[in-house]
């Protein structure tokens, strides 16, 4: 009798933490279907979120939000549902990876697979950003900050006044480059040097001729020559 009665009552405590595993596992699922209302409530008509219940994936879907695809609460688990049930070493979060509505239309979707404390996948949270929506945005913006490539290799003007000081830095730090003095420069890295101040509109500026003349121990005169 007593054999007898320890075998009850061990299989009392077994369908006891059966039910208590249940019970978690419904109240992990609650919790996620209240992330997935939510998210689907902050992206309107431009993110369908799909909580899925893996433990009846024949009628997995549990709640949708923002319902793009046309599917419905009571539908069926996907393929990356039912690879996580299959496989518990199945990658928990696949994100940002391409997908499309059944009628075309193009989507980002990223799945976020749920487990339960023994490590068993119980849940999947699935985002589908309707992509189609934001193409018109995305081109828009694109050809509102393209520029004419004609000018792409050399800017026509620069939206800053170059001063004096600036200058003379600039120059200064061209010369040490070469391991001297703007003075010490000799007369074909003068010239080089000039001519890439050219290139960088830094003729534009008024007085920089005689700024660079002055800096480099030459005339103002020799200075446009070697712009030639």
């Amino acid at each position: 009798m007593d054999h007898l009665a320890a075998r009850a009552e061990a299989h009392e405590r077994k369908g006891a933490a059966t039910v208590a595993s249940i019970d978690a596992d419904e109240h992990l699922i609650r919790e996620a279907e209240k992330i997935a209302v939510a998210l689907g409530r902050m992206f309107p008509g431009l993110c369908e979120v799909v909580l899925h219940d893996l433990r009846d994936p024949q009628h997995a879907i549990r709640a949708i939000e923002n319902n793009l695809s046309g599917r419905q609460v009571g539908d069926s688990a996907t393929e990356l549902g039912l690879a996580r049930i299959a496989d518990p070493e199945y990658p928990s979060v696949i994100q940002n990876y391409p997908n499309r509505f059944p009628d075309g239309r193009p989507v980002k979707s990223t799945s976020i697979g749920i487990k339960n404390a023994e490590g068993e996948y119980i849940a999947a949270l699935c985002l589908n950003l309707d992509v189609s929506v934001l193409s018109p945005v995305t081109l828009a913006l694109s050809n509102l900050v393209s520029t004419d490539n004609g000018h792409r290799e050399q800017p026509l003007e620069t939206l800053r006044d170059r001063n004096a000081r600036e200058l003379r830095q600039e120059v200064e730090a061209r010369a040490a480059e070469r391991a001297a003095t703007p003075r010490s420069l000799r007369r074909e890295d003068k010239k080089e040097l000039v001519r890439q101040l050219q290139r960088d509109g830094y003729f534009d500026s008024r007085d920089a001729a005689q700024t660079i003349a002055d800096l480099l121990g030459v005339s103002r005169a020799t200075v446009y020559n070697y712009t030639k």
